[in-house]
C-alpha cells in the first residue's frame, strides 16, 4: 500500500523499464502507469536504437502513447552511473521525484536516490543494493508485484488524500526488508525440515 500511496502522491512518477520487465509485465506496466497517472521510460545496459524502439513498439500494443527515453531523447546523464543506463529522458526519469524501477541494477537505483528521487523498487533480494537503497522495496516477482500495485492504486485512489498521505509517510523500508528476510528464514527452515 506504500508504493501505491507514493505513487499517488508523485507530483512527476515514472516507471522505468528495461527488456526484462516488458516482456513480463509489459500489459500490467501500461495498465499501472494509467491508473496512476506515470510516465514510462525505458533505460537500458545495452541500448540501441532497435531495441528501444521494440520495447516502446511491444509497449504501444497494450496502449501506451507515449514512451519516453527511446533514441534522443534520453539526453540527460545521471551522475554516478558508468554505463549507459546513466542517460535518462530530461522529460521523464531526469525530473521524476518518484521512480518505479522493477528489475534493476544498484547501481542506477544509487545514483537516482543520491538525487532526491523516492526509489521504489521491485526485487526478490531485500539484501541487495537496490531493495537497501529503495525508499519502498516490493520483495516479490514483478509478475505479481505489478498486478498487486494496480489493485492497491485502485483502492487508494477512492480514499481521502489524508489516509494516502498516512500510508506513505508510516511506511518504514527497514523494518519492510527485515520482515521480508525474517520470511525468508522461515521459509528455509522449514523446507530444510522436510
Amino acid at each position: 500500500m506504500a508504493a501505491s500511496a507514493i505513487l499517488l502522491e508523485a507530483e512527476w512518477p515514472v516507471i522505468s523499464v528495461n527488456g526484462n520487465a516488458v516482456a513480463l509485465a509489459g500489459k500490467g506496466i501500461v495498465r499501472l502507469a494509467s491508473t496512476i497517472s506515470a510516465s514510462i521510460e525505458v533505460n537500458l545496459f545495452h541500448r540501441t536504437l532497435e531495441r528501444e524502439r521494440l520495447i516502446a513498439r511491444h509497449l504501444k500494443k497494450f496502449g501506451a502513447k507515449e514512451i519516453l527515453g527511446v533514441g534522443p531523447t534520453a539526453s540527460k546523464v545521471v551522475g554516478g552511473i558508468s554505463s549507459p543506463r546513466a542517460r535518462v529522458d530530461p522529460d521523464g526519469i531526469g525530473k521524476a521525484d518518484v521512480v518505479l524501477i522493477p528489475l534493476e541494477d544498484g547501481d542506477r537505483a544509487q545514483a537516482l536516490a543520491a538525487e532526491g528521487k523516492k526509489i521504489i523498487s521491485i526485487d526478490l533480494n531485500p539484501l541487495s543494493r537496490t531493495s537497501q537503497v529503495a525508499s519502498v522495496s516490493i520483495v516479490d516477482n514483478v509478475v505479481r508485484a505489478i498486478p498487486a500495485l494496480i489493485k492497491a492504486s485502485k483502492q487508494m485512489k477512492k480514499l481521502p488524500r489524508s489516509r494516502v498521505e498516512k500510508y506513505a509517510s508510516r511506511f518504514n523500508n527497514g523494518t519492510n526488508l527485515a520482515d521480508a528476510i525474517e520470511q525468508i528464514v522461515h521459509y528455509l527452515q522449514g523446507w530444510m525440515k522436510n
